[in-house]
């Protein structure tokens, strides 16, 4: 797409669960610069609620008919979202990318290293822009942490603490109960994803890696985790503890980082995904913003004060991805990040302590 193009950037969606529905399309329809053109779902629910919300958008059964219709003439288009389980993400993205198409691929990227490395290599052939939805990236309380450590108002990091805890007893009611470790199963995978990402984001590369798992037999027959742990030591010399757990009955804070001169403890998760799932649009003037009430707090043992959670972002995304697709900016996610967050869950699974836990 040559730099300055008004033309909009064709898009289709392949899968219409969590990633497609709450998050993907509803970015896409907030963002002129692109235009939904299709969304692949067989799901009779998904497809009423695809054909009600995005009434200009062809609904196709399948991936297969998709591709089929763009070999076909009938389809044309610039970029394809792949929103499906992981053990789907090499397939498809290989697919689209065979087609000249422009990919995102929802986070975990794919289930190995190793076929991350075959797609990044395979986009680079096709002269293709390959990127990975790391949303979290623009969460509102992680672009705090990110602006605090940056402006040196915690000193020195000693200590970083970054957990995703939440309550579900059943599991998630997705496909994230049943799936295996090697289909990219497991919260490890699935969270993991995201918080290695950002500890990676703040304090670089990592060195070494240190990981404990539980499976929790009631709720699921696959061999993936429900709960997770991992101490990583980054290349600079900072260590980062990182908690994924659903099965949490008060749950954590979701960041406690002590510094040489103050400290930051935040609780509760970005608002982002919940605000989506209601329907709230990007576009509203409150979206993304955090109330008072649930901000972090700033300082020292009885000297600390409330800080503002600055406003989540996820919309960047894709403004970030339509200055890449005009040549003018990289892509919002380089997918060698999301190859080194794999590489890192590979380690922590082989120097695992793992259990599992009949309730």
């Amino acid at each position: 797409m040559p730099s300055g193009s008004r033309v909009r950037i064709r898009t289709a969606i392949i899968g219409f669960g969590i990633s497609g529905r709450v998050f993907h399309a509803p970015l896409i329809k907030a963002n002129d610069s692109y235009a939904l053109e299709a969304i692949v779902t067989s799901n009779p629910e998904r497809v009423a609620a695809a054909r009600k919300t995005y009434p200009h958008a062809r609904i196709i059964a399948s991936p297969e008919d998709l591709f089929s219709a763009i070999d076909q003439g009938n389809l044309t288009l610039d970029l394809v979202v792949i929103g499906t389980p992981p053990a789907n993400h090499r397939r498809l993205a290989m697919a689209a990318l065979d087609r000249n198409l422009h990919v995102v691929v929802d986070k975990p990227f794919v289930p190995t290293s190793e076929e991350g490395e075959e797609l990044i290599a395979a986009a680079a052939a096709a002269g293709r822009c390959l990127t990975v939805f790391q949303n979290r990236r623009w969460d509102g309380d992680f672009l705090t942490v990110q602006r605090l450590i940056q402006d040196g108002q915690l000193g020195q990091i000693r200590t970083y603490e970054s957990r995703f805890e939440w309550w579900m007893p059943e599991g998630f009611g997705n496909w994230r109960d049943e799936a295996r470790v090697s289909e990219g199963g497991g919260i490890l995978h699935d969270l993991g994803a995201h918080l290695i990402d950002q500890a990676i984001q703040l304090f670089g590369p990592v060195a070494e890696v240190y990981g404990e798992t539980i499976r929790h037999s009631h709720t699921t027959q696959s061999d993936a985790d429900q709960e997770a742990f991992l101490s990583l030591l980054h290349q600079s010399g900072t260590r980062t503890r990182l908690w994924m757990n659903g099965q949490a009955a008060q749950p954590g804070p979701r960041f406690h980082i002590m510094g040489s001169r103050a400290a930051y403890t935040k609780w509760g998760l970005d608002g982002q995904e919940k605000a989506l799932a209601e329907g709230q649009m990007p576009t509203d003037a409150q979206y993304g913003v955090e109330p008072p009430e649930t901000w972090g707090v700033i300082g020292i043992s009885g000297a600390s004060t409330s800080m503002p959670t600055l406003s989540g972002d996820y919309p960047q995304f894709y403004k970030q991805l339509t200055q890449a697709l005009q040549g003018r900016n990289p892509a919002p996610v380089d997918p060698h990040d999301a190859v080194a967050v794999l590489k890192v869950i590979e380690s922590a699974r082989q120097s695992r302590i793992s259990s599992s836990v009949a309730d």
